[in-house]
């Protein structure tokens, strides 16, 4: 049993402008250190495929997707927001971004692949049912837990979200669904300033300080994420993996390093190999620090790997 690394070379084409933070580079990066450590030899590579309409309705409705795609420009950009913009090679971007979950929620339950990663963009986790927001558009990770739900028949998907910024696209998603555990740390106040009012024995947020370290993210998800899991029992676990809480990343204000995503891959992978045969898809969210970048998610795959 391996771990299998989902990308696809469409990601590279969507660039919302000069400058911008979440950019085609962030791949780029991950695929140099995945080289440079020999660690992408040892992963089971596929090619994403392109979702269905059917599937992104799983969690989006129907007239957002055709908004999207109507949204889509010929030549140039479309802002959404003052943060998402849509180049002529988004939306095609975005659909396999969400494929490829889809693909490796399939691999994982079929038994083909221990455990997977998706190296995507556009990332998903801000993605709301009906609205594009925070670089994302459609919800990655909730495309495939709901996948999981619908088309494979499992009762109890958790979904784990370290990225800096709240998840609020996934948990207004799944906020009136049982059988998805939502578990959030992130730092607050800060964008996109929600997720602390949120209740529910299903969603568990833990709001964290500007310049919380890696000690205090410890202990949160040690006394939060990991009791809810333990006693939720799930049958596979969904990580929106975003790698922007790390002290080198100037977007937020966070202190993770490379150890601490070590460290929350392995507790994960506990309660992954307790409760749901080793069934784990991680997903690519945010972090903009290319170097640090780069680290945390090779040392998070090879966690992963081992």
């Amino acid at each position: 049993m391996t771990t299998a690394f989902v990308t696809h070379p469409i990601y590279l084409k969507h660039d919302m402008k000069h400058g911008h933070p979440e950019c085609p580079e962030r791949l780029l990066a991950i695929q140099e250190q995945l080289v440079a450590t020999d660690t992408l030899p040892r992963l089971q590579q596929y090619e994403a495929p392109r979702a269905t309409d059917d599937q992104l309705m799983r969690a989006h409705t129907e007239s957002y997707v055709h908004e999207i795609k109507s949204a889509a420009p010929q030549q140039g950009l479309v802002c959404l927001d003052n943060d998402t913009a849509m180049n002529p090679f988004t939306l095609e971007a975005a659909y396999y971004a969400a494929g490829a979950v889809v693909l490796a929620t399939d691999l994982v339950i079929d038994k083909q692949v221990k455990n997977a990663f998706c190296a995507v963009r556009p990332p998903g986790h801000h993605a709301t049912r009906n609205q594009a927001m925070g670089f994302c558009f459609f919800n990655n990770v909730a495309i495939g837990a709901a996948h999981a739900l619908a088309h494979h028949g499992l009762q109890r998907v958790a979904i784990v979200d370290f990225d800096v910024h709240h998840g609020n696209g996934t948990e207004d998603i799944f906020q009136d669904e049982p059988r998805v555990l939502f578990c959030s740390t992130f730092q607050h106040p800060f964008y996109p300033y929600c997720g602390t009012d949120s209740g529910g024995d299903h969603i568990i947020n833990v709001p964290l300080a500007a310049h919380t370290n890696g000690q205090a993210f410890r202990v949160a998800v040690t006394h939060y994420w990991l009791p809810a899991l333990e006693a939720f029992k799930p049958e596979i676990i969904f990580i929106s993996a975003g790698f922007d809480a790390h002290r080198e990343d100037t977007l937020a204000q966070l202190n993770l390093v490379e150890a601490d995503y070590v460290w929350i891959t392995r507790q994960i992978m506990a309660i992954a190999e307790k409760h749901a045969q080793n069934r784990i898809v991680s997903v690519l969210e945010g972090g903009y620090a290319l170097g640090a970048l780069g680290r945390s998610v090779t040392t998070h795959i090879r966690t992963l790997a081992e």
